[in-house]
Formats: C-alpha cells, sequence, structure tokens
C-alpha cells in the first residue's frame, strides 16, 4: 500500500502540469460553452481545425512538461498513457458530453477524428523533434 495521501499526490500533480491542467480546463470551457455567431462559420471544416488545434495544443503541453519533469526517467510507456491514450479518451468524452448534455452542441464522429489527429501531431512533433533536445 502507498504511504501517501491522495490529496497529497494530487498537489503533487498540480505543482507538476500546471500548464497542462490549466489547459484542459480551457479545452472543457471551450467545448462546452455556446459559441457565438460569427463569419468563420461559412468557412469549411474551420471547427475540425480549430479541434486539430485544441488538442495539439493540450498534448503537446503534457508532452513538454511530462519531458521537463521526467528527465532522468523518461518512460515512453507513461507518457504515452498519459499524452496519447487519455487525452483520446477524454475527447470522446467530450463529444459523448455534446452530443447528450447539451442541446447546442453536436457530438460529431469527424471532430473526434479531428482531435486525434491533433493529438497523434502533437506526439509525433514531441518525440521526433522536441524529444531529442530534452535529451
Amino acid at each position: 500500500m502507498c504511504s501517501i495521501s491522495k490529496p497529497v499526490i494530487m498537489i503533487k500533480h498540480l505543482r507538476k502540469y500546471p500548464f497542462s491542467l490549466f489547459i484542459i480546463l480551457i479545452v472543457i470551457y471551450l467545448s462546452l460553452f455556446k459559441p457565438p455567431k460569427t463569419p468563420l462559420d461559412q468557412v469549411a471544416n474551420f471547427d475540425k481545425i480549430v479541434h486539430v488545434c485544441m488538442y495539439f495544443g493540450m498534448s503537446g503541453m503534457l508532452w513538454l512538461e511530462y519531458m521537463k519533469n521526467h528527465r532522468r526517467q523518461f518512460r515512453l510507456k507513461h507518457v504515452f498513457i498519459g499524452a496519447v491514450i487519455l487525452p483520446i479518451i477524454f475527447s470522446g468524452c467530450i463529444e459523448l458530453i455534446q452530443e447528450y448534455c447539451t442541446n447546442y452542441r453536436g457530438g460529431d464522429w469527424f471532430d473526434f477524428l479531428a482531435n486525434s489527429f491533433g493529438i497523434i501531431l502533437a506526439g509525433t512533433v514531441a518525440y521526433f523533434f522536441v524529444k531529442p533536445k530534452f535529451f
């Protein structure tokens, strides 16, 4: 059994990943608020570009903060789970919440694919271009 209590672990994560947690809160807000009408609504698939950028930023920040905090013990399995698998699951949950818990937003499979693409793109950039600079 672990001797560290759960609140101590949560505070540790808040200190290690403050920007990632802030970006996650921003993504939740942007995903659930009612967006105003703008001229950009006329641009075809503009929302998909926004989805790619949101999740690229979220996953990219998770990668960066993990690499910064684990310079001595970089474990690809841990960062892959925390910055790729969990954000994809998170993205799917947000899409389901949009579909079933809001009447002004709808869950969309193409939004989910755009989210996943942004996450995978962030992981690719982080692993092949940023990681070599850290280690």
